[in-house]
């Protein structure tokens, strides 16, 4: 697992999930593209590979406000301007031509189109009008700047583009007279209305700006992203009837450009999984017998479980062990290819005298909580009370009558119940974890115990990923049963003292898949708290993994379930790292700033949530 305290300070940067959630939102409306992924990167890119366009970091470490309103410009531009308003057949032409300033002309382009798009958009959507004044008013300072900073360095070109920037802008800059007929072509572009008006005028441009340069640019202001001639394969698949000999049809927006790659990566798996049903084939491990699927049934047979499972648990047991079971689109974008096995967790050896001094060390605190939560479930359980002063009114009015002081009134009992509640325990499975097992495992039992005597259904598992097994088209992932809600008041606290560190987490996956269990039940409260010691990291799960956690995080919260997380850590936590969790967690995040805590804390948070539990009973 990565820890949040990097090494090299400069790359210790943290995204704003929820901020970059929003503009994923923004992005998908905009373009009406759903599966439209927001990432960011040094420029403004398309990235039609990945369904994903990138904002720029640029807006970083400015102002908040600042910050917000250029990330918005961003995706007005990408979502709303170049998505359906850019032609990509005269952007090929155009890059395809020869010049000895291929970089100069192709950042000319995209200036311009900023500069028509931009304008197109405000008169379209007057709102976005705030946003692109900030962007005016921070690129302006910053192309000033660096016109002059590129006129020293003697970087001509880069200086010509950050002259022909301030021109559109109506700043007239006289960096040099030989660019005067050409910032008159430049002119132009007050009139273009589309991308081939833009390339005409760029055009017009290069062969005065070819005489007039010896040196390309230097620096780059402005990049496409992957390249339009960059286009999906189609894959043909024994069974499917095709004229090969067909030709696609040329893509002329961005648009139709991310559609064919989406509808490329929906597809790519399909033919492959027809083949396996149709040939019994299995791809899911390397190495296997060739067309092992396609043999006869010789016979059937059926077996005895020697395990300690219940027997309401037998059939979903059975299901759980059947086999990896693939993610696809259920959990998230960043956990299409994740491949996920469910299993209980097997006990390794006997730890009955571990667990024996576990809990004696535990058992004042245990028995503290259940007799104040014993107590205060007790007091909202009043007996049947007649003969009070107020109350309910009787229907027996004849004490009013014969009585000197009557007291006519009564009070109802409340309902005995259990308590409706339900808890699920997440625990972080990853390699870091190895120094804090005891400590974590202590604080599990301690949670299994006070659940258990309240005969509060509760869930414990362990989750990770196989880091030496993920590739880019498979990630598997483990989740390992210590106790399941079926188990009722079942001891396991040996498969708890059984449980081990292995390599990384996929910490969004993990709580969506809770999530997608616990919201089938049927209780009033639905927690979910997530033991963890540091930030997601798994197979191409960086940046995106926080963002997908926290956007995980949103989405239980929708479902009614109430997420908590502690932090494990064995030295005070920095304000650093809290900011951290409360960008993924809210304020729902507490932390243990030392192993001996672990149990302190976890013993905070059910006393806190069971205390919920009570007063709104």
């Amino acid at each position: 697992m990565a820890s949040v305290n990097r090494f090299i300070q400069f790359n210790n940067e943290t995204i704003d999930t929820k901020l970059l959630y929003q503009l994923e939102r923004l992005a998908g409306a905009l373009s009406d593209a759903p599966y439209l992924k927001v990432t960011t990167r040094k420029l403004m890119e398309f990235r039609p590979a990945e369904s994903a366009i990138s904002v720029s970091v640029f807006w970083r470490h400015r102002p908040k406000k600042v910050e917000r309103q250029g990330y918005l410009s961003d995706i007005y531009l990408l979502g709303s301007g170049y998505w359906r308003n850019f032609s990509l057949p005269v952007w090929k032409r155009f890059a395809s031509e020869h010049s000895h300033v291929p970089s100069l002309r192709e950042q000319l382009l995209l200036c311009a189109e900023e500069f028509r798009l931009t304008e197109k958009i405000m008169g379209e959507r007057p709102g976005t009008a705030a946003a692109f004044k900030v962007r005016e008013q921070v690129y302006t300072d910053y192309h000033r700047d660096q016109l002059a900073q590129n006129l020293k360095k003697g970087f001509i070109a880069d200086a010509f583009l950050n002259s022909a920037y301030l021109s559109l802008r109506g700043i007239e800059t006289n960096a040099d007279g030989d660019w005067d007929a050409v910032q008159l072509i430049w002119k132009g572009m007050f009139d273009a209305r589309s991308t081939r008006d833009s390339a005409s005028v760029v055009d017009g441009m290069s062969g005065r700006l070819e005489y007039l340069l010896k040196a390309d640019m230097v620096h780059t202001y402005y990049t496409f992203g992957e390249s339009a001639e960059k286009m999906p394969p189609f894959h043909y698949h024994e069974g499917i009837e095709a004229d090969k000999a067909e030709q696609p049809e040329e893509i002329e927006t961005i648009e139709e450009w991310f559609q064919s790659w989406h509808r490329e990566n929906e597809m790519t798996d399909v033919p492959a999984m027809e083949f396996e049903l149709e040939r019994g084939d299995s791809q899911l491990a390397t190495g296997g017998r060739e067309e092992a699927g396609a043999d006869e049934v010789q016979q059937t047979g059926r077996g005895d479980s020697s395990g300690e499972h219940l027997e309401d648990n037998d059939a979903e047991d059975r299901d759980m062990d059947s086999g990896p079971k693939r993610a696809g689109g259920k959990f998230g974008r960043a956990n299409e290819q994740v491949v996920f096995h469910e299993q209980r967790l097997s006990v390794k050896g006997d730890h009955s005298r571990q667990i024996a001094d576990w809990r004696r060390k535990q058992s004042p605190y245990v028995r503290a909580l259940l007799k104040e939560l014993k107590k205060r479930i007790t007091q909202r359980h009043q007996d049947y009370r007649t003969n009070l002063n107020a109350g309910r009114l009787s229907k027996n009015l004849l004490p009013l009558v014969i009585e000197e002081r009557p007291k006519p009134f009564y009070r109802k009992s409340a309902p005995s119940k259990e308590l409706d509640a339900v808890f699920c325990l997440l625990i972080d499975g990853s390699a870091s974890m190895v120094d804090k097992l005891d400590e974590t495992k202590q604080a599990v039992l301690l949670f299994h115990d006070v659940l258990r005597n309240l005969g509060i259904p509760h869930e414990i598992v362990l989750f990770y990923e196989d880091a030496y097994e993920a590739s880019d088209s498979e990630q598997p992932n483990y989740f390992e049963w210590m106790h399941k809600f079926e188990d009722g008041r079942r001891d396991h606290a040996q498969e708890i003292a059984s449980f081990e560190a292995h390599e990384d987490n996929r910490d969004g996956f993990a709580i969506r898949w809770m999530t997608d269990r616990v919201k089938r039940r049927h209780e009033k409260h639905r927690f979910l708290l997530v033991f963890s010691d540091g930030e997601p990291s798994a197979y191409n799960y960086a940046e995106n993994g926080v963002v997908d956690t926290a956007s995980a995080v949103a989405e239980a919260k929708k479902e009614g379930v109430e997420l908590l997380h502690l932090f494990l850590s064995s030295e005070p936590i920095t304000e650093e790292q809290a900011a951290f969790y409360r960008m993924m967690y809210g304020n729902k995040s507490v932390s243990a700033d030392s192993l001996e805590h672990f149990v302190d804390q976890t013993l905070r948070l059910l006393k806190r949530t069971l205390h919920l539990v009570i007063q709104s009973g």
